[in-house]
């Protein structure tokens, strides 16, 4: 059998400027994702870890460190005056090297979640990148060195916009506008957070997340029924009376959309 790869490359040209993804059914009669690339194609396990391996006899690095680490809880300090210890003992942290692999990990299942996007398997990027937040999570808590603990969570913003750009997608193909525009502007709110927590706020309205999540809310103003007005008018009043002069804008701005 040939292995060379230049068939299959013909028979699946590939086109500049799109993501090019197919399902297909593996030799073992089990779903694979193949994205084509400018060079080649990459192959993908629809579940599990991407590339089929299971580390340490777990689904991924990230399984096997997290039951680590709930196998071994840090040491109580033998009385309260002492306080707690001043680091972590070494089961409970993650070695540079741990967190390389980590991020390696944690890119494979960003092919596969911007895969699944392309294919329209909402559930499936909801279940990836919930996972790769929990990457960031796991190495802004235990990594040993600081750079570990930060360089991922510049992708947080970016990782929660594609979880709620799904979650909503989803809805709306259930027919849920409403409840997809409710979860936008949870988007929306969550990001504000990360923005404002790592210090970057004034990068917060014209950052690519916000303007995609946005685009979205304002193409589902216009399918919510006018029966709709009412409940947001009655969610913008709430929201003035708790002082909550963000979710207020949005609404506003909800509104304006609507009457467009």
């Amino acid at each position: 059998m040939s292995i060379d790869l230049t068939k299959l490359l013909q028979e699946w040209p590939y086109e500049p400027g799109q993501i090019n993804v197919r399902l297909i059914q593996g030799d073992d009669g089990e779903p694979k994702i193949q994205m084509r690339l400018d060079l080649g194609v990459l192959q993908m396990e629809a579940m599990g870890r991407p590339d089929g391996v299971r580390p340490n006899g777990c689904e991924s690095l990230l399984e096997f460190h997290e039951s680590r680490f709930e196998q071994s809880p840090p040491p109580e300090p033998e009385n309260e005056s002492e306080g707690p210890p001043d680091a972590e003992p070494e089961s409970q942290t993650l070695s540079e090297e741990d967190c390389r692999l980590l991020r390696e990990e944690a890119v494979q299942y960003y092919h596969r979640y911007i895969s699944l996007l392309v294919l329209a398997d909402y559930d499936g990027v909801v279940r990836d990148t919930a996972r790769n937040l929990r990457v960031l999570d796991l190495c802004r808590a235990h990594a040993e060195a600081e750079d570990d603990r930060a360089v991922l969570e510049q992708f947080r913003p970016y990782i929660t916009m594609m979880r709620m750009r799904a979650v909503a997608s989803q809805m709306v193909n259930d027919n849920e506008p409403k409840a997809a525009l409710f979860m936008i502007d949870e988007g929306l709110d969550q990001i504000r957070k990360q923005y404002d927590d790592s210090g970057r706020a004034a990068e917060y309205d014209e950052s690519s997340e916000v303007q995609l999540l946005r685009g979205m809310r304002d193409e589902l103003a216009t399918k919510l029924p006018a029966s709709q007005k009412h409940e947001l008018r009655e969610r913008l009043r709430r929201a003035i009376e708790a002082e909550n002069y963000e979710l207020a804008a949005i609404l506003r701005d909800e509104l304006k959309m609507m009457k467009e």
